[in-house]
């Protein structure tokens, strides 16, 4: 009889206990409380002092952010190490002043002028875009990537290389980035609308684009070719090396130096060389833009001794970057979608010089 009663009182105690647990109230918020969303903005400065060297200590207080003529006061500013991804162009069937080895070394330059602690990804494309290193703060392990892993080839897949940039930049969710682009920046196939999508995606973040152009070299090697009557002396017939095994005669003619102008015949040649010198003129004012727009360093060098030696440049423009945040006074979520603002940072710290100036795309 004790077991019959045991048994039931367990029986009724499990069937109510859901019950009992769905009955339980649920606390809800009192009628004088309201949710509170906070937005804010995310930008990458650049500050010096005087001299052109790093200013330590920059505080939220030494800045002026003009957003759309409207004044803000940063929340916060933070010192911390920079994430570069490299993309390297190593492509184009028409390159003449872009090759492997000037690419490498200046991509080895500016490795080894970077911050200790800084990250550094890269990206090479020609034929396809490919990421050759995940982030890494191993320069040893980097230059061993550049040295056996790139190579050219004779397409030039720009746009797919900038929307691979895009994606592997949003997806590390890292602060303080930084896009170096070694290029020249034309593309095998052109598509103007999906190059300017990309860059359009650039601009939904806090992304700083530098440039390191190859357009001056390579338009200075084509300008020649794209004219019919030319003042410029024609190239070599053959390499020196191979001249100094022909016989004595053949060998004088063939290195003797060409006098006067030349005439260009090929039509067909001209007209390809001339779309060229377009090609990289067009090249060179976009990627001008891109970099002003988002508060990076357009490098326009006319040597390899110079392509090199600009990189000191743009580390050190690089590793003068803290990263601020605002809130902004016109809401973010009052926005159009794809609306376009533009801001500006100054400094009202005597000596204190800073670089911040992009249009930001309001990503809805």
């Amino acid at each position: 009889m004790l077991k019959t009663k045991f048994a039931l009182f367990l029986f009724f105690l499990f069937a109510f206990a859901p019950l009992a647990l769905a009955q339980t109230p649920t606390p809800t918020p009192k009628d004088d409380e309201e949710n509170i969303f906070t937005e804010e903005i995310k930008l990458n400065i650049s500050a010096v002092n005087s001299a052109g060297n790093f200013a330590p200590n920059v505080k939220a207080e030494d800045l002026v952010i003009n957003e759309d003529n409207i004044l803000h006061q940063a929340d916060t500013v933070r010192r911390i190490p920079a994430n570069v991804l490299l993309v390297l162009d190593t492509g184009g069937d028409l390159r003449m002043a872009k090759n492997i080895n000037q690419t490498r070394s200046t991509a080895i330059s500016l490795i080894d002028s970077l911050r200790e602690g800084d990250s550094v990804a890269v990206i090479e494309y020609s034929d396809k875009a490919e990421i050759l290193a995940e982030w890494t703060t191993d320069k040893t392990a980097l230059k061993r990537v550049l040295k056996d892993k790139l190579n050219f080839g004779r397409r030039s897949t720009f746009v797919d290389a900038m929307k691979l940039a895009n994606e592997f930049l949003r997806k590390s969710k890292v602060e303080n980035q930084h896009l170096v682009l070694i290029t020249d920046g034309t593309d095998s196939v052109n598509d103007v609308s999906e190059r300017n999508a990309a860059f359009r995606e650039l601009l939904e973040t806090s992304v700083s684009v530098h440039v390191v152009s190859y357009t001056r070299m390579e338009i200075a090697r084509v300008e020649p070719k794209a004219k019919r009557l030319s003042k410029n002396p024609p190239p070599k017939a053959m390499p020196d090396e191979v001249a100094a095994q022909l016989p004595n005669g053949v060998r004088d003619f063939k290195t003797a130096p060409k006098i006067g102008p030349t005439i260009n015949m090929d039509k067909a040649m001209i007209q390809k060389m001339s779309d060229r010198k377009a090609a990289l003129k067009e090249s060179e004012d976009y990627l001008a833009t891109l970099a002003d727009d988002t508060s990076g360093q357009f490098v326009l060098p006319e040597s390899n001794d110079e392509m090199i030696e600009k990189t000191a440049l743009v580390a050190k423009i690089i590793d003068a970057n803290y990263v601020i945040t605002y809130t902004p006074k016109r809401a973010l979520s009052e926005s159009k979608p794809g609306e376009i603002r533009s801001i500006e940072v100054t400094s009202k710290r005597p000596g204190l010089q800073v670089q911040a100036r992009r249009k930001l795309i309001i990503e809805r």
